[in-house]
């Protein structure tokens, strides 16, 4: 995760906006969780989708909680 960040950082400093970062994480994220599940030649079927964003909620829902739980709230 940190040379995500890392990397992320970098471009930031060069000038790119953390909205695009931030979309090109979320899409290269994307593309290999659908790869890990599916392989190259495969897709997600819906449920597969359903599970995957599920997955992305409670692991936002985790960094959240441990955001607030380092600002004592």
């Amino acid at each position: 995760m940190q040379r995500f960040i890392d990397v992320a950082n970098t471009l930031k400093n060069e000038g790119v906006s953390t909205r695009v970062i931030s979309a090109a994480l979320m899409t290269a994220s994307g593309v290999y969780t659908t790869y890990t599940v599916a392989g190259n030649a495969g897709g997600l079927n819906e449920s597969g989708v359903e599970k995957v964003t599920e997955a992305y909620r409670q692991s936002l829902q985790n960094i959240q909680r441990a955001k607030r739980e380092e600002q004592g709230q």
